[in-house]
């Protein structure tokens, strides 16, 4: 999700997709210039399951997405699981 998207933000974008029981469960990773300290944790805040910022690393994005949605997949396992506070992407 792009968090500068034209006429909606992407925190608003990702809050719509969370709030809304047809589409809570697609897992949203931000992906963004934003780099600001609090930027990651307000994308988080927002219902992103992940954050990356860019410029990407184009080697190492596909295996940094793929570790969020591991982590995703194995959050859904966990009954009352919903903690956000793990970082999977950080191992860029």
């Amino acid at each position: 999700m792009d968090l500068r998207l034209p006429g909606l933000d992407g925190f608003t974008a990702t809050q719509a997709l969370k709030d809304d029981d047809l589409t809570r469960r697609i897992p949203v990773i931000a992906l963004t210039a934003f780099a600001m300290e609090g930027d990651r944790d307000k994308a988080l805040q927002a219902g992103c399951d992940g954050y990356i910022t860019k410029p990407i690393d184009t080697k190492s994005f596909p295996a940094a997405v793929s570790r969020y949605l591991t982590a995703v997949r194995k959050k859904e396992e966990e009954p009352g699981c919903g903690d956000r506070s793990e970082d999977p992407g950080r191992g860029r």
